[in-house]
């Protein structure tokens, strides 16, 4: 295992059939053949595995393994993976009265790992989990909000009808049909489907908070054992039909998920051969791709990402409700060196002048704050004069929490401490464990309670659309008491409207200058701070097959293609 890892150090050596590059160019190591393990490495935990409770990127491509969707990504290289094509269903949906009805037939030999049927009321059942806010919290709110604006559902466990099944805008006349009723248009309503919320979840089988355990299997694998903090196993589901599935070739016969804290460590097993992927692929530390690019360098993929870095300003916790604050926190921040701490322009990424990743339609160089301008160094005299506008001419101290298990994130925040303390901001860097961001981060509660100002963090789209990247960042009405990212607490009535006006219009260039007023807005209210627009080097070993960087999964392989040589 120790020699595995193979690959030489020109940008043209071709380790195994792939080499530097190759799943960013297309497939590397392309191969239709079945069996082995796939082993799968990360520092963090699932958010969970309950596709109605899950909101980390890497958490919803694994879930391809066992869970499927009336529709899904195509399983294809870069842009083209973000076009919709069926799944459960026979086709994507026939949109009628004027985009408002979606109506879906599925597909025949659909099986749960019991081998029953997949039905429309399993599909119907699962949506309506993500009411059950008090059980099922911390996935995206998409389709509550667009199905039931007014909150009048209580979810499947509150629910009085026989049936369970009483969320009026979903309609199922039989066991094949299912039909989506909206109030009002949405023109990425299939975009949100295809989300793991999606998902079917057999009544009979759900287990509520506790589904996250053992989660039924609709796909080609099933949840052999999960161990929080440890990892999960993944085996073969006997009951899958191949031939009701387009979308998986499901080439290993076992996965294998191993939590490790320690991510030098990490790089150094994944160079050994131990394992194929780092699962989160939010890029190699330092030493790590020192080594890799100097030794096994057609092992190494340049990943360009949708990611964007930046800080939320939680603005119900003083000093940051006044603007004046924020700004000086922004102008007395190096940006350079914040890049170079996560790794430089191509193992960390460009800087970013405002929060819109440059794949969404109405992302541009708007720059309020001339980050650009000043090559991201800090701009002491705006900043000591923003201290001034806001009431703390001798600077003022605040808290800024940082993921201890997302790389570099702890780092970045003493980064920042480094440089404010030249302007009279002093910063005291609270780590905690990203797995409890939801109760944390996430509680607007928790946040105010604990004085936590400032919150060190990272977005990527949740669907290629304005809607998918800004919404639950920035919208008034995403607000939640748990599983909030909404951190900064904007609830802006025109941001607001400017989101129902953009999911009215059905052209993309339309809605994107929609989106780029939003954007703007954000930029000038100064509740985020963006600093990067990520880009990692991830490491691909040389047993994997079917590797490439799936622009739907913002820039990650695509794991449900992924195979390996025994």
């Amino acid at each position: 295992m120790a020699t595995a890892a193979c690959g030489g150090g020109k940008d043209d050596d071709k380790g195994d059939g792939a080499g530097f590059n190759a799943a960013m160019k297309g497939v590397a190591n392309k191969s239709s053949k079945t069996g082995g393990t796939l082993k799968f490495v990360n520092k963090q935990d699932f958010d969970s595995l309950d596709p109605q409770r899950q909101y980390y990127g890497f958490a919803w491509d694994f879930a391809r393994f066992y869970t499927r969707q009336l529709i899904t990504y195509a399983p294809k290289p870069g842009k083209e993976s973000n076009t919709l094509v069926p799944d459960l269903a026979t086709s994507n949906a026939k949109i009628t009265d004027g985009g408002k009805t979606y109506t879906y037939t599925l597909r025949d030999g659909i099986t749960w790992e019991d081998g029953s049927p997949i039905t429309a009321q399993d599909i119907k059942y699962g949506i309506e989990r993500i009411w059950a806010k008090d059980v099922v919290s911390g996935g995206p709110a998409y389709l509550r909000q667009v199905l039931d604006p007014k909150g009048e559902y209580k979810g499947p466990y509150k629910d009085k009808s026989k049936d369970k099944l009483g969320l009026k805008a979903i309609e199922t006349p039989d066991a094949k049909t299912i039909i989506f009723r909206l109030p009002k248009p949405n023109g990425d309503f299939e975009q949100m489907l295809a989300m793991p919320t999606g998902s079917p979840v057999k009544a009979s089988k759900d287990t509520g908070a506790r589904y996250t355990n053992q989660p039924f299997s609709s796909g080609p694998y099933k949840v052999q054992s999960y161990k929080p903090g440890k990892g999960a196993v993944l085996v073969r589901n006997p009951k899958w039909n191949k031939k009701s599935d387009p979308i998986r070739p499901a080439l290993p016969d076992k996965i294998t998920v191993t939590i490790n804290s320690n991510l030098e460590a990490i790089d150094k097993e994944l160079i050994k051969g131990n394992y194929d992927v780092f699962l989160s692929a939010t890029g190699m530390t330092q030493s790590g791709r020192n080594d890799a690019l100097k030794q096994h360098k057609g092992n190494v993929d340049n990943i360009e990402t949708s990611f964007v870095r930046y800080v939320d300003f939680a603005t119900k916790v003083k000093p940051f409700d006044n603007i004046h604050c924020r700004k000086a926190v922004i102008y007395g921040t190096d940006f350079e060196a914040l890049q170079t701490t996560r790794g430089g322009p191509q193992a960390g990424g460009d800087i970013a002048p405002n929060m819109l990743p440059k794949s969404i339609a109405g992302s541009d160089d708007y720059d309020p704050y001339g980050i650009l301008k000043r090559k991201g160094k800090p701009d002491k005299a705006k900043a000591k004069d923003e201290l001034k506008q806001c009431g703390k001419p001798n600077g003022f101290k605040a808290n800024i929490v940082a993921r201890n298990d997302q790389p570099n994130e702890p780092e970045a925040a003493e980064t920042m401490q480094e440089s404010l303390g030249k302007v009279g901001i002093t910063l005291d860097v609270q780590p905690i464990d990203g797995a409890s961001s939801a109760s944390i981060t996430g509680s607007p509660e928790v946040m105010k309670k604990r004085n936590y100002g400032l919150s060190m963090t990272g977005w990527g789209p949740d669907f290629p659309t304005g809607q998918g990247f800004e919404q639950p960042l920035i919208d008034g009405r995403f607000i939640q008491q748990t599983g909030n990212y909404n951190v900064s607490e904007t609830n802006d009535p025109q941001i607001n409207k400017w989101f129902d006006d953009a999911l009215l219009e059905t052209d993309p260039a339309k809605a994107g200058e929609i989106y780029k007023k939003i954007n703007h807005a954000i930029a000038d209210k100064a509740v985020q701070m963006p600093f990067l627009y990520e880009k990692n080097i991830t490491w691909r070993s040389s047993r994997l097959t079917n590797a490439f960087s799936s622009a739907a999964y913002n820039g990650r392989y695509d794991y449900s293609q992924l195979g390996v040589v025994k």
